[in-house]
């Protein structure tokens, strides 16, 4: 069992090949997954339904034929829309796949500014959006293809990143002071992230949390609601009830261990909070699932 990751470090796909497609189901895989970041540049395309997405531009509502693009090392989120679920793919790749010497000009100019932000590109693609029509193809293409069976396969995927990356170049806009500042905000907020992940079972106040990202308590409580569309109290508390949810499918611990070992330790606490994000019980979340 290992816990929600913030900062992802596994390779998604292989160290010779880092690219890789996912298929995504919200809520039958997962009902949400919080605050993360990682080294890929990341595509999600909705194929049916809705969900909401959290990226430091802000807040959205993919629906079908959306997509959302999220730049290497950009802190982000997937939950679930009211009750409605979402079925969609995430395309993963790192620049390396396409060029592996960071010295090279073509790294500089068309790859590094995104990785470091200082250059942008609109992140959600309505349907109906210019640039969402023309990456469709080769989006479409990556995920009909994602099987690794067909002849040619690696230099199909190649061929379609770098047409992506050509057209986010092209809709792409050098970084203004205040999205430097707004991700200079968000390197803050990672230390908070870490911190979570590994202190997540003990107390958490507001002025710890203050005072890791550097800020004054009230200054930290209305930024964290900006960036993150929930208080950071909220946070924590759906950070804890995601680790005990799944810790309930995949141990045999007991109920009362778990709620004692995520945070939870007022098992009646515990118990009403579950039931307020899952809809059942933990012990009906554990047995429903296990049938």
């Amino acid at each position: 069992m290992t816990d929600t990751i913030m900062h992802e470090t596994k390779t998604h796909g292989k160290l010779s090949f880092p690219f890789i497609v996912y298929r995504g189901n919200i809520p039958e895989y997962i009902c949400s997954y919080p605050l993360h970041w990682h080294d890929e540049m990341e595509i999600i395309y909705v194929e049916k339904g809705c969900g909401t997405v959290i990226v430091p531009s802000g807040k959205y509502v993919l629906q079908t034929g959306d997509m959302i693009i999220i730049p290497p090392q950009t802190v982000h989120s997937i939950e679930q829309f009211e009750n409605r679920p979402m079925e969609y793919f995430n395309i993963l790749f790192q620049f390396s796949l396409l060029i592996d010497n960071p010295s090279d000009n073509c790294y500089e100019k068309f790859f590094l500014p995104f990785y470091q932000h200082t250059k942008i590109f609109p992140s959600y693609l309505n349907t109906n959006d210019k640039l969402n029509q023309l990456l469709l193809p080769y989006v479409t293409d990556l995920i009909e293809n994602r099987k690794q069976s067909n002849t040619g396969y690696e230099l199909m995927v190649k061929s379609n990143l770098f047409a992506i990356m050509h057209y986010l170049n092209q809709y792409s806009t050098p970084s203004n002071h205040m999205e430097l500042s707004l991700q200079n905000t968000y390197d803050k907020l990672k230390k908070l992230l870490l911190y979570v992940k590994e202190n997540y079972n003990h107390t958490i106040t507001i002025p710890q949390a203050a005072a890791i990202c550097g800020f004054s308590e009230s200054h930290f409580m209305k930024l964290f609601k900006e960036l993150t569309g929930k208080s950071f109290t909220q946070y924590l508390k759906d950070y804890r009830l995601e680790i005990a949810s799944r810790k309930l499918l995949e141990t045999h611990d007991k109920i009362i261990e778990i709620s004692e070992n995520t945070g939870f330790p007022n098992h009646s606490y515990f118990s009403r909070s579950f039931y307020a994000k899952y809809g059942v019980s933990p012990s009906a979340y554990r047995k429903n699932t296990h049938q």
